[in-house]
């Protein structure tokens, strides 16, 4: 029998969003059990809160059992997070999903991050006419996936005289940060037409302080991801769209490459999952698979 194999996902912090990414790696374990005849175990391992020196924490209790490899989602640059550089060290393989690589050594699992923030805030300056007030939601600003996104998305606003930029919150990747930020966005600014976001938790606060303010339709949110809250209030009409990423193929995809890695393959550099424009004419494909 082939040998016994344990595989630990390590995201930013306990999220509806990761949990798709761990159904995602348990169904690509269930695929390896089959066609190997061997043992596959993955543990699922969140940090309570965001942050470097709890995301530190986790990752060095993660290694010292020696498990076959670790996935992780940095709340920071690689470089930030000594702990991968010290399980690299014990030669554990180590792969990072939903963010880029700045190291060659170290694969990424992921989509184009810059590329959907790009997609989203194009979309939503050409459905206000390129004029108006937009605000931003910035994540957790040191992450890397969340930087690029919100780099792009200013970028974008910026080539539209018309749109006006306003200061839209930092939520650090929690949904009642989120509602708490963007309710008070809302009542400074009684004439926004638009938020964007740079994350799965901030369209899921907005979206309740948008409710909640009977702004509904007056302001328009295209989103981040695709996880069942996002999915609601897009078929309610609360959140216009989504540039979503594809959380449970990157869970899958970082099992089958922690598992090539801890045969030594020679590992690509980056594996592109995707990403999905969800809207009213789709939503409901998306929510048929949301179980």
């Amino acid at each position: 029998m082939a040998r016994a194999l344990r595989f630990i996902i390590v995201p930013k912090v306990a999220h509806p969003w990761f949990d798709e990414v761990y159904k995602g790696a348990q169904s690509q374990a269930e695929i390896l059990r089959r066609e190997l005849g061997a043992e596959i175990v993955v543990d699922y391992m969140p940090p309570s809160i965001a942050g470097v020196v709890e995301q530190n924490a986790i990752l060095e209790t993660a290694a010292m059992n020696r498990p076959s490899g670790i996935a992780v989602d940095p709340v920071d640059a690689v470089g930030h997070i000594t702990a991968i550089n010290r399980i690299r060290a014990q030669g554990i393989p180590v792969i990072l999903f939903d963010s880029p690589s700045q190291d060659a050594a170290i694969t990424s699992v992921g989509n184009n991050f810059a590329q959907q923030g790009t997609i989203a805030a194009e979309r939503l300056a050409k459905l206000i006419g390129g004029v108006g007030k937009v605000a931003v939601m910035q994540g957790y600003p040191t992450a890397p996936n969340h930087k690029e996104r919100y780099e792009a998305q200013m970028a974008v606003l910026g080539q539209y005289p018309g749109i006006t930029i306003v200061e839209g919150g930092i939520d650090n990747d929690d949904i009642e940060t989120a509602r708490e930020q963007a309710s008070a966005v809302l009542e400074l600014h009684p004439d926004l037409r638009g938020y964007l976001c740079c994350d799965a938790s901030g369209p899921i606060g907005i979206a309740t302080a948008i409710k909640n303010a009977g702004r509904a339709g007056k302001v328009l949110v295209v989103s981040m991801d695709g996880i069942k809250p996002i999915l609601d209030a897009i078929k309610e009409g609360v959140i216009e769209s989504s540039s979503a990423t594809i959380p449970r193929m990157q869970g899958s995809m970082s099992v089958l490459m922690l598992w090539q890695a801890s045969l030594g393959v020679q590992m690509p550099q980056a594996i592109d999952t995707g990403i999905d424009v969800i809207t009213q004419q789709n939503v409901d494909r998306y929510l048929a698979d949301a179980v």
